[in-house]
């Protein structure tokens, strides 16, 4: 299957695709993509994220009373620093590399998980499944998010998960934290990974997606306890 076919099929046609992938696990030219997309979303959403960070610490007394005057003037120009270099090094290089060690690793706990109900499956089957099924995600999630900064000009405020309906919630309330987990694209993805865990470890649909959930929940619970310790420190 050549990697046109493998790209629509992961949106329309999962399972057969994800079945075809678990007999010959290509993951290279998608890993690629992945990657050169992530790049590009961070590269453009820098500038507004830069904006969003500043004004959220603008005259923020009680930020400055906990690091000290040098320190916080300090961070403030750590954030305002968006040289071409240093904005091409940070979406370019650091952003792809921390993208490539989170897919490694977020493999590597699925393929331990799934031992606890298959002694079918190896690594690669697992790494190939999970970088395809970020298409969903990484691919046309992002363009959305993107659309969705430009039009707004912000990109702490942008979300594509069930905060999206309460417009008026701080962002860096608990609750936006926990709800900003949720996310529509995110369930999408994790679903349809669930047809592709199934035929790596060659068990049923119902304990492939528990097993793709779980790790959703998971990874949820970590991004949500970092969270809430970011928003504890603008408050």
């Amino acid at each position: 299957m050549n990697f046109f076919h493998r790209f629509l099929g992961i949106f329309f046609n999962p399972e057969p695709t994800f079945q075809a992938l678990s007999k010959k696990p290509f993951w290279v030219d998608a890993l690629i993509l992945i990657l050169i997309a992530s790049a590009i979303f961070s590269y453009i959403q820098a500038p507004y994220s830069k904006q969003d960070t500043l004004r959220l610490m603008k005259n923020n007394v009680q930020l400055k009373e906990k690091l000290g005057e040098e320190r916080f003037n300090q961070m403030l120009d750590r954030v305002k620093d968006t040289s071409p270099p240093t904005l091409f090094l940070r979406s370019f290089l650091l952003s792809p590399l921390s993208a490539l060690m989170g897919f490694l690793l977020s493999s590597l706990i699925l393929m331990g998980l799934g031992r606890f109900i298959s002694g079918e499956g190896h690594y690669v089957q697992v790494f190939s499944a999970y970088v395809h099924a970020h298409f969903v995600d990484k691919i046309l999630g992002n363009a959305v998010r993107l659309f969705l900064i430009i039009s707004q000009k912000s990109a702490l405020s942008v979300t594509t998960s069930v905060a999206l309906f309460f417009p008026q919630m701080e962002i860096t309330s608990p609750l936006f934290v926990v709800l900003s987990q949720v996310d529509f694209f995110q369930l999408w993805l994790f679903g349809i990974l669930g047809f592709g865990l199934s035929w790596v470890f060659q068990v049923h649909i119902r304990k492939a997606l528990f097993l793709s959930y779980g790790f959703w929940l998971l990874q949820s619970l970590f991004f949500i306890a970092l969270g809430l310790l970011s928003s504890q420190f603008f408050t």
